[in-house]
């Protein structure tokens, strides 16, 4: 039987956040821990199905949310996502493990795509706990500006029929709200906004270390 990991801890924040650097980071850097991700980058060659997906999702599925896709079916792909990371995290029996934003942002963004009590949220709330949430703070404005005005944005991070700076700023406000309450019951680290990706790296590395004692 495969013990989960009693050190897996989720790295967690906002769109743009800086997390899939901040993994890539230690992707290089930050054994013992092993870093789990649906990224491209993060996901083995026997993975690869789920970054088809995730490119199918951003050209076929969300354009026709509404019209040929219900957002239940929405919530049904992006299951696939969230069985990846749990698997992941029992695969690693009792090595530390840091996952990329676990169920709970997947969760949140079906939340405000419409998707309000699917069964399975329910399901997914069963699966192991995290040791610690470490949250990635990032200001909108900054956020907005990664993603170069909204051209680097896909419909399930914004609110209206395009990117704009109003219905951007409003859907990261309330995502942040949504994953703050699915956390609330969690030990959570917040790490503030840095100017570099090293220095992000770093502190979540210190928060880390301290979980390993």
């Amino acid at each position: 039987m495969i013990v989960p990991s009693p050190r897996f801890c989720v790295l967690l924040g906002p769109d743009y956040a800086g997390k899939s650097s901040v993994l890539a980071e230690f992707a290089r850097t930050a054994a013992p821990w092993r870093c789990v991700s649906v990224d491209d980058d993060g996901l083995a060659p026997e993975h690869r199905l789920l970054a088809d997906l995730r490119r199918r999702l951003a050209r076929d599925v969300l354009p026709g949310l509404g019209s040929a896709y219900s957002d239940d079916f929405l919530a049904g792909l992006l299951q696939l996502a969230v069985l990846h990371l749990r698997d992941r995290v029992l695969a690693a029996g009792n090595a530390p493990v840091v996952v990329d934003s676990y169920y709970y942002k997947i969760l949140a963004k079906c939340r405000l795509a419409g998707v309000r009590e699917n069964p399975m949220f329910a399901w997914w709330r069963t699966f192991p706990r995290p040791a610690r949430v470490i949250w990635l703070d990032v200001a909108p404005g900054t956020a907005w500006r990664r993603c170069g005005d909204g051209a680097g944005t896909n419909p399930l991070e914004y609110y209206g029929d395009r990117p704009g700076w109003p219905g951007f700023e409003e859907y990261q406000t309330d995502l942040r709200k949504v994953m703050l309450d699915e956390t609330d019951r969690l030990p959570v680290t917040v790490v503030a906004e840095q100017d570099s990706v090293a220095r992000t790296a770093a502190m979540v590395g210190e928060v880390l270390a301290d979980e390993l004692g």
